[in-house]
């Protein structure tokens, strides 16, 4: 009985988990330059779900990026018609060897990782969540697609403990 508790256990959290294999993205179609598409004014759409689908936020956000002395600066501006968040954020993102970056913001939790992969970008951090009267530091888990050069779709995995708790779907095209 016990065994069957363990292995019912562990099929649970790994059903709750998600994983991109990122190396199926390397031949799927131009690849996605983070610095070019970012460099000028994109404007974003995106909607937060909890884990059984309820719309939790609905936002619009205007990014300003600007690539100086090697560095992608990302100052993004968030209104919400439903819900509520972050206000403003800035990202300061440099590319590391080979196809990996790093970056900061205000509100995020150490560096943050990031790797391209072909058409698809990887990009992963830390946040302190504030929720209601408390606050929860839980995992980011970005996946960024290319359509074209001008429009990208991301999804976001938050997650607590290993679980997803919340996604997160953002469309952004530039302006």
């Amino acid at each position: 009985m016990k065994y069957l508790i363990v292995v019912l256990s562990a099929f649970l959290v790994s059903a709750c988990s998600i994983s991109v294999d990122g190396e199926k993205y390397l031949d799927a179609g131009a690849p996605f330059d983070l610095y070019e598409f970012f460099d000028g004014d994109v404007k974003a759409w995106g909607i937060v779900q909890d884990r059984d689908g309820n719309l939790l936020q609905r936002f619009e956000v205007d990014i300003a990026g600007s690539v100086e002395n090697g560095e992608l600066t990302l100052d993004e501006t968030f209104r919400y018609s439903l819900g509520d968040g972050a206000k403003e954020r800035i990202w300061k993102i440099q590319k590391l060897d080979g196809p990996n970056y790093t970056g900061t913001a205000g509100d995020i939790a150490g560096p943050a990782t990031g790797e391209a992969f072909g058409n698809a970008f990887y990009w992963a951090y830390e946040m302190d969540l504030p929720v209601d009267d408390t606050t929860y530091r839980v995992n980011f888990q970005d996946w960024i697609w290319a359509f074209d050069n001008k429009t990208i779709v991301n999804r976001s995995y938050i997650k607590k403990f290993g679980i997803v708790w919340s996604e997160v779907t953002i469309f952004m095209q530039k302006q």
